[in-house]
């Protein structure tokens, strides 16, 4: 295979991860998106593959890259396959993880073997352009390692292993130690720029490994959304840098688009739970959140009902907004909820499902759950369309959503003091489906739960909902 047809195909594919990224900008073309996407990487995977065959002479290099093919293709359709909807951050932080570390192998690979990548001749030395990015793909690759493993641990929240749970881990002096990190770190990077030494390459990377943990661990369980957007960015930035050392114009596109994308959505997130974006990146925000104690110890009555209270208030509503939260999601009411808000619609009730960018455990995870239940999307609205009309609603429900419906956001000196919410407290009537008087992810008590106007409907959101539907008249 000619190297100008290569470069032709990697042209292809890069077009297709184009489209992809501008068809997963709205539900209503995420699928073709997905097509894109796919399409994009089976060109780039088979060029690759192709041009590694024609540069081994034989089928020998080929086999090895088709059995790597082979098992990383099924491990992941199988892991794709038996996840459930909840666990999906989980399984998107574990695939950041394994791209970070796949750009440390590369890196040390390239490292040991350069005339195997095309880097150098045989026992020439590294050009000092290619160490310096070997250097920063393999620290940034580290880091992005490391710090998808806490974030997995954080998201996932049934380790006992203090590093993996949800509170906030600090200690006095922590971002100068991170500074000391980052510039020892560049300090050995200069070092292997100048004299290609094997001990300045792993010192690199094992700082990197340090630097990924101290960065997440002080970032509570409420932040994580920002942290997985945020990590997937370092995946992007790290596969394009290990692309500029292999000449290799498919990583360098595919990177700096993963790597670019990310970054604007974890901006984009910031400033929907105002959080600063340095803040993000030195690992610095988040601190209190998940400290803080649900309601201060003391126990609060609040006013509940059953299903068939909840249904008869809104059966006779005409206005109604639903909140879908984590709840909903550990539930898998998603189905129930559309069977309810049809019975509704068919009743004559105007339905309105309110998302907020950060409800769940990912970017655009309620948003997922919804089309999964063939949600129309024109019953859908992102939060700043969607909260001038709550001041009009006859009735919000709330489904196993806390921290983005918490009014504590405009309290001053709360831990979440300025994260925009769902206005859901400004409904006419409010009723809250969660299994518990239990804290959100936030850890903090929600002071909607206790208004006058508001009903609580305590057990498994599917159950009660699906108790709703048969209630409704």
């Amino acid at each position: 295979m000619s190297m100008n047809l290569v470069v032709l195909l990697y042209l292809v594919a890069s077009v297709c991860f184009i489209q992809a990224l501008k068809g997963l900008s709205h539900p209503t073309t995420s699928i073709r998106g997905n097509l894109f996407g796919m399409a994009g990487m089976a060109v780039a995977v088979l060029t690759t593959a192709a041009f590694i065959a024609t540069l081994a002479g034989s089928a020998r290099g080929l086999g090895w890259v088709l059995l790597g093919l082979v098992a990383g293709g099924s491990a992941g359709a199988v892991m794709a396959r038996r996840v459930e909807m909840t666990k999906m951050p989980e399984l998107v932080a574990f695939m950041h993880s394994m791209i970070g570390l796949a750009a440390v192998f590369i890196a040390v690979a390239a490292v040991a073997e350069p005339r195997a990548f095309g880097i150098a001749a045989h026992g020439a030395p590294i050009p000092g352009g290619n160490r310096v990015e070997l250097a920063l793909g393999a620290f940034i690759g580290a880091v992005t390692f490391s710090g998808s493993v806490i974030a997995f641990g954080k998201l996932s929240g049934k380790y006992r292993f203090r590093l993996f749970q949800g509170a906030p881990v600090q200690f006095a002096h922590q971002h100068k130690l991170n500074l000391l990190l980052g510039l020892a770190a560049a300090f050995f990077c200069f070092g292997f720029w100048h004299s290609q030494s094997w001990l300045d390459m792993l010192l690199v990377t094992a700082l990197g490994l340090a630097f990924g943990v101290l960065l997440i661990i002080p970032i509570g369980g409420a932040d994580m959304p920002v942290v997985v957007s945020m990590l997937n960015s370092y995946s992007g930035w790290a596969a394009a840098g290990i692309g500029f050392s292999l000449n290799n114009s498919m990583l360098i596109i595919a990177g700096s688009l993963v790597g670019s994308s990310g970054a604007i959505l974890s901006y984009i997130m910031c400033k929907a739970m105002n959080r600063s974006f340095f803040n993000v990146i030195l690992g610095g925000f988040g601190g209190d959140a998940a400290t803080a104690a649900a309601g201060g110890g003391v126990q609060r009555s609040v006013k509940s009902g059953s299903a068939d209270d909840a249904a008869f208030v809104l059966g006779n509503a005409e206005t109604v907004v639903i909140v879908p939260g984590y709840g909903l999601a550990v539930a898998r009411a998603q189905h129930a909820v559309k069977e309810l808000a049809q019975k509704l619609t068919d009743k004559g009730v105007n339905v309105k499902y309110a998302i907020h960018p950060v409800a769940g455990r990912m970017p655009g995870h309620m948003n997922v759950l919804l089309a999964e239940a063939e949600v129309p999307y024109d019953q859908v609205f992102e939060m700043e369309d969607i909260n001038p009309e709550f001041g009009q609603a006859d009735v919000a429900i709330i489904l196993g959503a806390n921290d983005v419906v918490n009014p504590a956001a405009h309290v001053k000196g709360s831990p979440i003091y300025g994260m925009p919410i769902l206005e859901a407290y400004k409904a006419r009537s409010v009723i809250v489906n969660k299994r518990s008087m239990a804290a959100g992810y936030a850890g903090l008590d929600n002071e909607l739960f206790y208004m006058d106007k508001t009903m609580m409907v305590f057990g498994d959101a599917k159950k009660v909902v699906e108790d709703m539907v048969k209630a409704v008249e």
